[in-house]
């Protein structure tokens, strides 16, 4: 492994007074900094969390990273006992410069297997081509704030991933290079011996340990409202395909999924740990191929990335303690959109009641049930079963009306055959705008979509019930259009985080508000 730069100056951007505050949050393990930057040190090659259980580094020993990969391409490795693979991802949400916004999107995209293939050079045109840009401004946009290339930063993705892989389950090693995304056995085995200076079967052992059979943790930047979290999940749980339990923390639920081609089913189970800010996750044999993905796909539901610090610090004059706050995301887009479409202008126990309904007509039985949690039987159904020949006769037979079921099949017919994108890598303003031109969908239900499936966190959904009735009481003589306008100026000033309050809206004013 070579550690070339390991002593060499920082990077211009970084300032002796940013690094020192750095120093700071790291001498006191304060885990809201937990992923927003790592910690190189130069005595031993390490780079750690700035919650790392460690002794704390002499400062002249100290180099500061805003990323992994940052810290990888200076030639340090990663500290087995703080494991920077588990810190939350950097999600701030941004109105700096175009380019700090298109490395942010990149990033993003570039944390999600399911997105790309194995091939490296595929992947950075993939990319390029869908944010726009051409492969060398992307290069040059990457250098420029990171100092590093998107394919160093992808790399580092697949390594930590690897890492994850090897310390918390029992994949063979062939599955976790698969799974983690390398082209094959031989070039896996090589990344490690020349990034880490070990082999997998070595970082597999240095987790023995502490590893509890099966389980992977998520982390999260405290605080987090987990009762919070759990009891929208639990309002809103489909008979069949989720169970919630909040009384010892438990989430879990069926899912389905493609990576690279190949569809992978099974179930899924998180419980919550408080106390350590995480949650442990489960997943049934039919998706440890594709764990990685899972992993993905649940720290978006759960908001696991959200930055609690940005987020107070505009919500809080008005809703207390609304660090603690999460959006809470969907697993899948076209899931999502669906009982969205299925809860409109009806209560959430309404909107639960047709989605049952209509997993009970399309749903396909769960494939791998080994060990389920009791409840979990089915999997919601693909957008492709609702373009079969009777469809629209099967959801008339679960009681949803003509308007939705047109809504439904145009939905499924723009994700399957259209290209139509739900995932939180699709651009904001043309999902919008494809989701409004189909039959059937509003600003409600597109923001709604945005809100949850595309994690936009500053969607405000026009027309809301129960948001009109907590910012715009009805008064004698004011018009509706009145009120909305009255309601959009309050709401002002909670941008870029507005999401985040409709979601305590919702919570303080009504349990049966008109959110699917």
């Amino acid at each position: 492994m070579s550690l070339h730069s390991r002593s060499a100056p920082p990077p211009p951007a970084e300032t002796a007074g940013a690094d020192d505050a750095r120093y700071l949050a790291l001498c006191s393990r304060d885990r809201r900094f937990d992923g927003r930057f790592f910690t190189g040190i130069t005595s031993t090659g390490i780079y750690c969390r700035p919650v790392c259980a460690v002794r704390t580094p002499r400062r002249e020993n100290c180099r500061f990273f805003d990323h992994a990969a940052q810290a990888e391409h200076a030639g340090f490795r990663p500290c087995l006992r703080c494991r920077p693979e588990l810190a939350p991802a950097d999600r701030c949400w941004s109105t700096q410069d175009a380019g700090d916004i298109l490395m942010r999107h990149a990033l993003r995209w570039l944390d999600d297997p399911a997105q790309h293939q194995a091939s490296d050079g595929s992947t950075l045109a993939q990319l390029a081509e869908r944010l726009g840009v051409s492969d060398r401004h992307l290069r040059r946009v990457f250098a420029r704030h990171l100092g590093v290339s998107p394919l160093r930063v992808l790399q580092t993705r697949r390594l930590l991933c690897a890492k994850q892989l090897l310390t918390d389950t029992g994949l063979p090693v062939a599955e976790v290079s698969q799974a983690a995304g390398f082209g094959s056995l031989r070039r896996f085995h090589a990344a490690f011996r020349q990034h880490y200076g070990l082999s997998p079967l070595q970082v597999r052992a240095s987790g023995a340990r502490a590893r509890q059979p099966g389980v992977v943790w998520l982390g999260w930047r405290p605080p987090l409202d987990v009762d919070g979290l759990l009891g929208f999940l639990a309002a809103r749980a489909l008979p069949g395909v989720e169970v919630v339990r909040r009384s010892d923390g438990v989430y879990a639920r069926t899912l389905s999924l493609a990576v690279a081609g190949r569809t992978h089913a099974g179930w899924c189970a998180l419980r919550f740990e408080p106390e350590r800010d995480r949650v442990g996750l489960q997943v049934s044999d039919g998706l440890l191929p594709a764990l990685p993905a899972v992993m993905v796909r649940l720290r978006a539901l759960l908001d696991l990335d959200a930055d609690p610090a940005a987020i107070a610090a505009v919500l809080e004059p008005a809703f207390p303690d609304a660090g603690g706050l999460r959006v809470p995301g969907a697993v899948d887009g076209f899931e999502l959109a669906t009982r969205a479409i299925l809860g409109q202008q009806v209560t959430v126990a309404a909107a639960r009641t047709f989605a049952t309904r209509v997993v009970e007509a399309f749903g396909q039985p769960c494939p791998d049930r080994t060990d389920a949690p009791a409840g979990l039987e089915r999997l919601f159904p693909a957008a492709s079963r609702f373009l079969e020949a009777d469809a629209a006769e099967q959801l008339g037979q679960a009681g949803v009306v003509r308007q939705r079921q047109q809504a439904i099949i145009a939905l499924a017919q723009a994700v399957v055959h259209g290209g139509l994108d739900l995932s939180p890598h699709a651009p904001l303003s043309a999902t919008l705008s494809a989701l409004q031109a189909l039959p059937g969908i509003g600003p409600w239900t597109a923001h709604y979509i945005a809100m949850r499936a595309l994690r936009w966190p500053d969607a405000w959904l026009p027309g809301d019930v129960v948001l009109l009735e907590a910012l715009a009481p009805r008064a004698h003589g004011e018009r509706p259009r009145e009120r909305q306008r009255h309601a959009d100026q309050t709401a002002s000033a909670w941008q870029p985080w507005r999401s985040y309050a409709v979601i305590r809206l919702w919570a303080d004013q009504s349990p049966a508000s008109v959110a699917s």
